[in-house]
C-alpha cells in the first residue's frame, strides 16, 4: 500500500505538476531595457501618471497651438473651468501625461532646487512608464501605453554622446550586430532632433526619437544653457515588444490572453 501511494505521488508530480508562469512580454521588455540603461551608468526615475499642463507641454516648449494639445489628442481632467496656476504663473490645469518627458522636467528642477551642481554631478536617467493618448486604437496605436526616457545633462554633451549611448543600449538589447542611424526631424523639445532606426531582422526600423536638450527646456528648470547642453530620447516599450517577440498587433498585449505570455 506504502509503495502504490509512493508511485501515485510520483506520477503525479513528474506529469500534473503546475506550469510556471511568466511575466508580461512588456514586463520583461521594460525590466531589460532598465537593466542594461541601469548597467551603463543611468539612475532610474519616476513621475505621476496625472501631469500638470506645464510639465507636459510648456516646460517642454511645446508652443500652445500644438496639435498634441487638442481635446481629441490629449485625455484634459476637467475642472471647474477656472485657471489653476503656481506662484510662477505656471499652468497647473491637470492632464494624463503624453510622454514620460515630464519626469526629465521634475528630476531637472529638484535637481537644481536640492543645491546639486552640474558642474560636479551628471545628470542621467531614465524614466519608464505608462502615457496616454486620446487616439482611435489600431494594430499599431493604443490609447495607453508604455514608454522609456533617458536623459543626460551636463557639460559639454554633444550628439556623438548621443548616438554612441544608443549604439551601445541596442548592442545589448538585440545583439553585438545591432546597428542604428539617425535622421533629422523636429521635435519642440530638441535642438537638433533626430529619428533613430534600429537595424533588426534584416531592415531598418524606425524605434525612437532623440535630440539634443532645446536651451528653453533647460532654462525653465533654472539650468544655465550656455553652459550645460544634454541629449535626450524616448522609445515606445510596445513597439519595441512587438519586433522582438513577432506579436503582430499591439492590441494582443492587453487582451487578458494568456497565450502572450509564452515569451
Amino acid at each position: 500500500m506504502i509503495y502504490a501511494r509512493f508511485f501515485v505521488h510520483f506520477w503525479y508530480y513528474q506529469h500534473m505538476k503546475p506550469r510556471k508562469g511568466k511575466l508580461h512580454p512588456v514586463t520583461q521588455i521594460t525590466n531589460d531595457m532598465v537593466r542594461i540603461f541601469t548597467d551603463m551608468g543611468f539612475s532610474v526615475a519616476m513621475g505621476p501618471e496625472m501631469e500638470t499642463e506645464w510639465n507636459n507641454f510648456d516646460a517642454l516648449n511645446v508652443p500652445a497651438d500644438h496639435p498634441a494639445r487638442d481635446m481629441q489628442d490629449t485625455f484634459w481632467i476637467k475642472t471647474d473651468g477656472k485657471p489653476i496656476t503656481d506662484e510662477q504663473g505656471h499652468s497647473l490645469r491637470p492632464v494624463m501625461r503624453t510622454h514620460t518627458s515630464p519626469v526629465q522636467i521634475r528630476y531637472m528642477k529638484e535637481f537644481i532646487q536640492s543645491g546639486k551642481s552640474l558642474e560636479d554631478e551628471t545628470i542621467a536617467i531614465i524614466a519608464p512608464g505608462k502615457v496616454f493618448r486620446n487616439e482611435a486604437t489600431d494594430a499599431t496605436h493604443e490609447s495607453q501605453f508604455y514608454q522609456i526616457e533617458g536623459l543626460v545633462v551636463g557639460k559639454d554633451i554633444s550628439i556623438a554622446h548621443l548616438k554612441g549611448t544608443l549604439l551601445e543600449f541596442f548592442k545589448r538589447l538585440l545583439g553585438p550586430d545591432a546597428d542604428i542611424r539617425l535622421r533629422p526631424s523636429f521635435f519642440p523639445f530638441v535642438e537638433p532632433g533626430v529619428e533613430v532606426d534600429a537595424y533588426m531582422n534584416g531592415r531598418w526600423v524606425e524605434l525612437l526619437g532623440a535630440g539634443i536638450v532645446h536651451p528653453n527646456v533647460l532654462e525653465n528648470v533654472g539650468i544655465d544653457s550656455t553652459e550645460y547642453s544634454g541629449f535626450a530620447f524616448g522609445m515606445g516599450i510596445d513597439r519595441v515588444t512587438l519586433l522582438k517577440t513577432g506579436i503582430k498587433d499591439i492590441r494582443f498585449l492587453y487582451q487578458g490572453d494568456l497565450r502572450i505570455n509564452q515569451f
